[in-house]
């Protein structure tokens, strides 16, 4: 499997093979974009040097040079190099491969297994691994573009350093689209501002971009072509995006806290990169309505009602029309002010709830449907606010085993400043009540 694209080689092994593989580099020097892990001060470039290897988890997006840097690494050292994917191999494959590096191993050949795709693995098989990495029968280099974290075991990441490649840079990028031209002798039949639309295309992956000016080169284009017409004729390759991995749990981290930190073109911007990722919906929206609780509150409870209006709109117009309301919403809420009182208030008094258990709430505010409940007091002193002064009453609420609490606090801002004020007021009428004792 293709991966990323080194200095051309003087004299390729067929003329007909994929520009990729032709492109394929010959020392760890060649790669492009990963100079913090392959430099002289980098983890890889520091173990070449050593001649030690240990195991790896090598992270990072498509086409950044995962499967290189692991075949280069065998040859630096010195390693016998097998590769497979977990995408096609089993317990039994694994076995046999274990089998054969045990016997070079007699031989004196250590061997480094270079395993493509190693989240695929599920946690049984990703434990077969820990025998053969613990004794050194083999070196482990795993390549994965998921979150090991969460995709591979932990007595399995206890074993082996991860290292994280970047996705390719603008720079990195157009200097293999420069191979590609010295390779072949040809110039990629495109005008510089189509060239740099070709590269912000390609989304960071080496391996789509090399297979994009294959396929220029390979159509005989007589006149250069701009921005639009290369639009025209390639396809533009799709964000990558897996709605139950890391990818969909950074983007919506991003859209949450872009509305917290009130950045309406933040918060709109990875709305859409999910929407147009293909994400859906109503999963949006379910967050939206949770934001518009937790981050805003009672500084604007209209931010509530927005966001449930919105998923309304998109319920009755689907997409792409009802997409608009998703927008409204995202809009209206990173422009509201903002507050976390009430989620705190929530918070605190659920906690407050466990602790205290079953107090009952004080007589003069328990329901009295019947006359024995009357007679022992249910119900007996309590004040309708409504008959009250400004309709305060000013009485205590709170079970008598209990001192009165305050979970909510305010915050200055939008319509809880005006809560705040009218709260202390009728703290203070609470507390000159208690000091002036029962009437």
């Amino acid at each position: 499997m293709a991966d990323l694209f080194g200095e051309p080689a003087a004299a390729p092994s067929t003329a007909e093979a994929p520009l990729a593989e032709r492109l394929r580099p010959r020392t760890l020097a060649d790669i492009v974009g990963q100079q913090h892990l392959t430099g002289s001060d980098g983890p890889i470039g520091r173990m070449v040097a050593a001649g030690n290897l240990s195991s790896l988890i090598l992270w990072g997006p498509p086409g950044t040079g995962k499967t290189s840097i692991a075949r280069l690494l065998a040859e630096a050292v010195g390693l016998r190099y097998v590769g497979i994917s977990a995408v096609f191999s089993g317990v039994a494959d694994l076995k046999k491969l274990f089998g054969e590096a045990r016997d070079a191993a007699r031989a004196g050949q250590r061997t480094l297994l270079f395993v493509d795709e190693i989240h695929r693995f599920n946690r049984s098989q990703q434990d077969g691994f820990l025998g053969v990495v613990e004794d050194g029968t083999v070196t482990l280099v795993g390549a994965t573009t998921e979150n090991p974290s969460f995709e591979l075991n932990a007595a399995l990441l206890s074993r082996a350093q991860v290292l994280v490649l970047n996705r390719l840079g603008e720079a990195a990028l157009g200097e293999l689209l420069a191979r590609t031209e010295a390779l072949t002798g040809r110039a990629l039949p495109i005008t510089a501002e189509a060239r740099e639309a070709m590269i912000a295309a390609a989304d960071g992956d080496g391996r789509f971009l090399i297979g994009q000016a294959e396929t220029l080169f390979a159509a005989r284009i007589a006149e250069p072509l701009d921005a639009a017409a290369l639009a025209a004729f390639l396809h533009r390759r799709l964000p990558v995006y897996d709605k139950d991995r890391e990818g969909h749990y950074n983007l919506i981290s991003a859209l949450h806290k872009s509305l917290r930190g009130s950045d309406p073109d933040a918060a709109l911007y990875y709305l859409e990169r999910m929407l147009t990722a293909g994400e859906e919906p109503l999963y949006l929206l379910r967050r939206l309505v949770r934001f518009a609780s937790e981050d805003i509150g009672l500084a604007d409870s209209n931010a509530l009602v927005v966001a449930l209006a919105a998923k309304e709109a998109w319920d009755f117009l689907g997409s792409p029309e009802g997409d608009l309301a998703i927008a409204h919403a995202c809009l209206y809420l990173a422009t509201a002010p903002k507050s976390n009182a009430a989620y705190r208030a929530a918070k605190d008094a659920a906690k407050s709830a466990m602790a205290t258990g079953s107090l009952m709430p004080p007589p003069h505010i328990l329901n009295a449907p019947t006359r024995l409940m009357k007679d022992i007091g249910y119900g007996k002193g309590y004040a309708y606010d409504h008959d009250a002064e400004d309709g305060f009453s000013g009485s205590d609420y709170w079970p008598e085993a209990m001192a009165p609490q305050q979970f909510y606090r305010p915050s200055p801002r939008g319509a809880e400043a005006r809560i705040g004020e009218r709260l202390a007021e009728w703290a203070r009428r609470r507390a000159a009540k208690r000091q002036a004792g029962p009437a």
